[in-house]
């Protein structure tokens, strides 16, 4: 027998797969794509029926003549490139540089990097899918359509170097409008009451939150009303009017899309979309695990579908029953409905092997795979375990014409929550709520008025922007992180406390094509390119007829936008710090690393500084100002005035109290349960103090 040829994206894939390969076979890498669009120039022929014209990247000339020299050495080219219509694209650019017939049986795909997916594979090779290819096609032309069209005329009328995308436009444009709601809200002042109350016979004290007078829901918009309504109370009885007792079963949520790993990714391990799906990649191509060689973790990363395979069923019904017991294994296994107009191209995303619990295999990860790893296994098992069973007691309380309200829970069986636990609403605080009797005389201990202030919507952050994207049916599994991470480094948007702020920079972007460029940003008209997009995947669309519908009147918009749109300077800001070579007071500019400070004198004066804000506190070290820096990737961090004699840094700001069991200083942190506290900075102390 002849050698074979087996040609996958990258070296960690080509290691996973060599080894259930025999000596016959041969895997290269050929690093990604090796064709494209040329940079320098459009690129398609939009005289001539769009055809783009693909030339072999830079830098990749010597790996395709190696990967030419094999082929033909080889009686067999298989070309397993990612499942998706992107790896489609990558086998017929190397189908067509290989000179492979397109009759030949050369496809091969797999969800998961395993022995049996990979030799199943090998035995059933196809023809490449011309109709994925061309929905990548046309894709990767309308982008470079509005990209190559519209940035030239942000270079000429704003700034060099900025770029308007297809996709990426309708997110600014998501941010820009959300920051504008934000700016325009007023806040409105209301009210709550809660109220301390006794048992009569047990002496137990619980809480109840006023709910409603004469049967209407209360809104309490001052203080006055508020008061009027703590009198009242004060003069009535607190009297149990009803308990009602309920048994609630708690499903677990389905195995992780895309979408969901990366929100979950972000809101549990802090990690950005883009880190989300890097680490996820290398768990996909194999990592070395002790005693099992290298071999991928994980399903395909990228999916919208929520299916499970039956084999993976089993497997997990077999490893929760020995792990767990009878009880924690349902008698069915579970399907989950995924949204409307999604591919289905692949399953969720789920360990390969699931016995391979990340305990077990801790020490083969690095500390990031691990974690990314150990939220995609608990997930996906807790997806196929019982439900979690909780006893739910409600109780009302009347007093005069009001009614108030307590509601309480307790866990009687675990279920899937064993393994992953979720709140559905994270803002929802149940109150333990003690046995009470209908008509129960209860003694009122304290009451509690408690002014709020309505707040606006909440700045974007990467995951709830996922989540919008995905929800308005923006951008496909592929796109998501991209999207993200092109308009940070375009400096359209920044990251604030884990938050999308527009910059100067994206209000002006996001206006002028918003004016001139009115259906590139509308969300309907780019979810339903993406429904075209679909359709030619599937046959059912011309793709070169999809761009046309697309160019010509984005031609329209492009002539109208060169005649009207005016120059538009964005003025450097002022400060009131002085230059200390020339004397005049330094402006603020913009640099690749971020806001920089530099002399209005240039070229004459070239002094530049970087942009510092100065703290109310104190280096731990060296008694010296703490400033708010920012690092050559754009985060912030705390660092000593007296930087280089002084190398203090901390990620969290520094508070001037010590801790009060070791003395190290403390820093100020904020999470949703706890809101704003105070955490030792020794990691082997960690006390913590709630302001």
């Amino acid at each position: 027998m002849g050698q074979k040829l087996v040609i996958v994206e990258s070296p960690a894939k080509a290691k996973t797969i060599e080894k259930y390969l025999g000596k016959n076979y041969i895997v290269r890498a050929s690093m990604g794509h090796i064709r494209d669009l040329p940079k320098s120039q459009l690129g398609v022929d939009t005289e001539n029926n769009y055809n783009p014209r693909y030339i072999t990247i830079r830098g990749k000339g010597d790996l395709l003549n190696n990967l030419r020299k094999e082929a033909k050495k080889c009686e067999q080219v298989y070309l397993a490139t990612d499942p998706d219509r992107e790896g489609e694209a990558i086998s017929w650019h190397l189908a067509e540089a290989l000179k492979l017939d397109e009759s030949e049986k050369c496809r091969i795909e797999f969800n998961e990097i395993t022995k049996n997916a990979v030799k199943a594979a090998i035995k059933s090779p196809r023809i490449i899918n011309m109709n994925l290819v061309d929905a990548q096609q046309a894709r990767r032309v309308l982008d470079r359509l509005v990209g190559y069209k519209i940035s030239p005329i942000l270079w000429r009328k704003v700034k060099w170097g900025l770029s308007a995308g297809r996709v990426q436009s309708v997110a600014l444009r998501l941010i820009c409008d959300r920051e504008e709601e934000i700016n325009k809200f007023e806040s409105k002042e209301y009210w709550t009451i809660e109220c301390e109350l006794e048992t009569s016979e047990d002496k137990k004290n619980f809480w109840v939150k006023l709910y409603s007078k004469d049967n209407k829901k209360i809104e309490i918009e001052s203080k006055d009303a508020s008061d009027k309504i703590e009198k009242e109370l004060k003069k009535n009885r607190f009297i149990v009017e009803d308990i009602k007792t309920a048994t609630k079963h708690r499903k677990p949520l389905p195995p992780f899309t895309t979408s969901t790993f990366q929100q979950d990714s972000y809101k549990k391990l802090n990690f950005s979309t883009k880190k989300s799906m890097s680490i996820a990649q290398q768990l996909y191509e194999g990592v070395d695990v002790k005693g099992h060689g290298s071999i991928g973790l994980i399903t395909y990363m990228r999916t919208d579908s929520v299916r499970i395979s039956k084999e993976a069923q089993e497997s997990a019904k077999k490893y929760v029953l020995e792990a767990f017991g009878e009880d924690y294994a349902p008698k069915e296994f579970r399907d989950f409905k995924g949204k409307k107009n999604i591919q289905d191209a692949h399953e969720a995303i789920r360990p390969t092997y699931v016995e391979l619990s990340p305990e077990k295999i801790k020490d083969s990860l690095k500390p990031e795979q691990y974690k990314v790893y150990n939220l995609i296994w608990k997930r996906f098992l807790a997806s196929q375990m019982s439900d979690c069973i909780m006893n739910t007691i409600s109780a009302n309380v009347i007093n005069g014409p009001y009614l108030l309200r307590a509601v309480g829970s307790n866990i009687v069986f675990d279920g899937f929550m064993k393994v992953y636990d979720y709140t559905l609403d994270e803002d929802e605080e149940a109150t333990k709520v003690p046995n009470l009797t209908k008509g129960e005389l209860l003694q009122s201990k304290s009451i509690k008025p408690i002014q709020h202030f309505t707040q606006p919507p909440a700045r974007f952050s990467e995951a709830t922007l996922v989540k919008t994207l995905e929800d308005n049916g923006i951008g496909r599994p592929s796109t998501y992180a991209p999207i993200v991470s092109t308009l940070i480094d375009r400096k359209y948007v920044e990251r604030e406390k884990k938050t999308l702020i527009p910059t100067e920079l994206g209000f002006i972007v996001n206006n002028i094509v918003s004016e001139y460029f009115t259906k590139i940003v509308d969300v309907e008209f780019t979810a339903e390119m993406e429904n075209k997009l679909d359709f030619i995947g599937e046959g059912k669309e011309d793709w070169k007829k999809v761009v046309h519908e697309f160019y010509n009147p984005l031609i329209h918009y492009i002539e109208i936008a060169e005649k009207e749109i005016s120059k538009v300077t964005i003025e450097d800001k002022p400060t009131d710090i002085k230059c200390d070579k020339c004397g005049r007071f330094m402006v603020i500019k913009h640099g690749r690393f971020g806001d920089f400070l530099a002399c209005p004198g240039y070229p004459e004066c070239k002094n530049t500084k970087p942009m510092v804000e100065e703290l109310d506190v104190s280096c731990p070290k060296c008694n010296g100002k703490i400033l708010l820096r920012k690092s050559k990737k754009g985060r912030k961090f705390y660092g000593c005035s007296n930087y280089p004699n002084c190398d203090f840094a901390s990620w969290f700001e520094p508070s001037e109290k010590k801790c009060p069991k070791c003395g190290n200083f403390m820093v100020i942190k904020f999470n949703k349960k706890n809101g704003k506290f105070l955490e030792c900075s020794n990691k082997e102390c960690k006390t913590i103090i709630h302001e």
